[in-house]
């Protein structure tokens, strides 16, 4: 009997090994087409278009920092972490994650331009605008992850245990601490708040403009043709914010270790892999691209 439940749980380790390596393999290549194609056609060499490669260049860090590890201990049946690669991975997941909510912010700062004051937008907009925001992006996002890394590096864990998530986050690592963790929950509180309400603060104005602008349109199929240029960057940031709000802001009563882990994975895995599928079945332009892309491939 003890046999066959090896067995089993042998078929069904390989079996979630095989979905996850298919599924991050996907997620690499998706995005890795929307940044070949963004790079290689002259006509999305735009701001918006620009954020978006940025994007789909972070989605594929937020991925390999998470699932690589992940794929490895399922493989190896080797479920730990040493205690530098947990913190070497937590920097990267933060700062990936926190680039992600920065970069939609940015799409929808790019939005709000276009529809609501088009005749500023090449001004407004311009390469060196948008190569100030990516350095702003990057810079924030590193001071955050860095700032949460070192308070978690100056923690002493006298006991050792199985962390509640296939990623070193930071509440699960926290509470196998025997230390005082007063300082990095307020941290966690403070910069988490910051990083993930702001952006979404952004968004959300950004579209209490964009909305009525688009509604003033009279030409016919103009409403429909400025909505459609947002249709995307909404699907993406309803999926990401919903994970992740479902994985941080969820009530303790509610929040159960299984649910953590899927509101997780979602986040970290399906989203990244949604985008490059929701910009390239949702956008003229970029199924242009791609067919252009492979046309040459071929050739």
């Amino acid at each position: 009997v003890m046999e066959n439940q090896n067995i089993s749980v042998s078929r069904a380790k390989q079996s979630l090994f095989g979905i996850f390596l298919c599924v991050y393999l996907v997620t690499l290549t998706g995005n890795l087409l929307i940044i070949l194609a963004i790079g290689s056609d002259l006509h999305l060499h735009t701001p918006m278009c620009f954020f978006l490669a940025n994007l789909s260049f972070v989605d594929m860090g937020l991925t390999s920092s998470t699932v690589s590890k992940m794929l490895v201990n399922v493989q190896t049946r080797h479920h730990t972490i040493s205690y530098t690669g947990c913190l070497t991975q937590m920097y990267f997941f933060l700062m990936f994650g926190d680039l992600d909510s920065f970069f939609l912010a940015a799409m929808a700062y790019d939005r709000y331009v276009a529809i609501c004051h088009p005749l500023y937008y090449s001004t407004v907009m311009s390469p060196q605008v948008c190569a100030l925001i990516l350095v702003l992006c990057w810079v924030l996002t590193n001071v955050v992850a860095l700032t949460h890394t070192l308070l978690m590096a100056r923690l002493s864990f006298c006991v050792t245990g199985e962390i509640a998530h296939f990623f070193c986050d930071i509440t699960p690592v926290l509470k196998l601490s025997c230390s005082d963790t007063h300082i990095n929950e307020m941290m966690v509180f403070v910069l988490g708040g910051t990083v993930l309400i702001i952006p979404f603060l952004c968004i959300v104005t950004s579209y209490i403009y964009i909305v009525p602008a688009i509604l003033r349109v009279r030409t016919h199929g103009g409403a429909g043709k400025a909505f459609s240029t947002c249709s995307s960057h909404l699907c993406i940031v309803c999926v990401f914010y919903g994970t992740l709000f479902s994985a941080y802001l969820c009530p303790p009563s509610i929040a159960s270790e299984d649910k953590d882990i899927a509101t997780a994975a979602m986040y970290t895995i399906v989203t990244p892999t949604l985008n490059p599928f929701i910009y390239s079945l949702r956008n003229k332009d970029m199924k242009r691209a791609l067919k252009r892309l492979f046309s040459q491939r071929k050739i």
